[in-house]
């Protein structure tokens, strides 16, 4: 069996590793068709992910299909899933009150446990989801990614002629802007990045992508902050009109805020992390059946696994949008 194997920062390559071993109790063993490639993968082959732990097997963003199944599986042989790649004890304080997002015990496939860049791999069956049958493989990749953005967009209140402002288009900022166009706002997504902008723009109609310096003067009903870097959530607050609101999905490590234009306008500053599973997956799924929503063209290129490296210096460019790794015909 091929895997990805990241010995320490910047030392990854593709192995011969021995076969998973048979699935028991609730497991099932996956035989992957497709892997996106995250911004946190890339943080982790860079070392910039404090809770990462070394070595391991990266990759999170993941859609096979079960091959073999343990006694107590709940996901039969044959089906076509998507992985939930956070696992969540559901004994906590806050896996009690739903939030298992945010839960105790959290490990997070790729990052503090071994990923799915393999062609098998082994995972309890109440981490994956089956998905329809009409939607593609890789739409179906784009499901945990797309969940993030879908949870977050929940907190904030869109609707027709609302304005966003989306700042930064990497993946989830440009997903963050065609779901946005998709439920009517009008939609302005800043980057530095001029090909991101030209990508971002084919998302929705109406889509304004624009340089960060030509919103110095606007403001907006909802401003979505997706860069992850301390400009980007300074930048953002000052985009959100008095009575507005303001979602930060980027992990920026710190940030200077103005609390006293934060309190005397009255924003609304919402933190959001990852997703609740099942349920922001469905709605992603249902999304991504819509064929009014364009999200898939947020695909830039699909590589075979064997071209990991190239892949994964395509990614680190931030010239592209997803980047997925094909492991059909290994």
């Amino acid at each position: 069996m091929l895997e990805l194997f990241l010995q320490k920062p910047y030392e990854l390559q593709l192995r011969e590793a021995g076969p998973a071993p048979s699935p028991t109790g609730d497991e099932v063993k996956i035989k992957v068709i497709y892997g996106g490639i995250c911004g946190s993968d890339l943080g982790v082959f860079q070392g910039k992910l404090r809770h990462a732990i070394y070595p391991l097997r990266p990759g999170h963003e993941l859609v096979g299909r079960v091959i073999k199944a343990g006694s107590a599986a709940s996901i039969p042989v044959g089906t076509r899933v998507v992985v939930l790649p956070n696992t969540f004890c559901g004994k906590c304080s806050y896996c009690r009150r739903g939030k298992t997002n945010i839960c105790e015990n959290k490990q997070s496939l790729g990052v503090n446990a071994d990923g799915g860049f393999a062609q098998e791999f082994l995972i309890s069956s109440r981490y994956v989801l089956p998905i329809p049958d009409d939607l593609s493989d890789q739409k179906a990749v784009l499901i945990e990614p797309f969940a993030v953005v879908v949870h977050a967009l929940q907190k904030v209140r869109l609707g027709k002629d609302c304005t966003v402002c989306v700042v930064g288009c990497g993946n989830e900022g440009m997903l963050a802007a065609a779901l946005a166009s998709h439920l009517g706002a009008k939609v302005t997504a800043i980057d530095i990045n001029p090909r991101k902008l030209d990508l971002v723009s084919k998302l929705g109609e109406g889509i304004q992508a624009v340089l960060p310096q030509a919103v110095q003067q606007a403001t907006f009903d909802v401003v979505i902050e997706a860069g992850g870097t301390k400009g980007a959530v300074e930048q953002g607050i000052q985009l959100v009109r008095p009575g507005g609101e303001m979602v930060v999905i980027g992990l920026a490590q710190e940030a200077i805020l103005p609390v006293a234009h934060m309190v005397r306008n009255e924003l609304t500053l919402f933190g959001t992390i990852i997703y609740n599973f099942p349920d922001d997956y469905l709605r992603a799924i249902d999304y991504l059946l819509d064929p009014s929503f364009r999200a898939d063209a947020i695909i830039s290129l699909t590589l075979p696994i064997t071209a990991y490296r190239q892949a994964f210096e395509s990614a680190l460019t931030g010239d592209h949008g997803k980047i997925i790794l094909d492991f059909k015909g290994v």
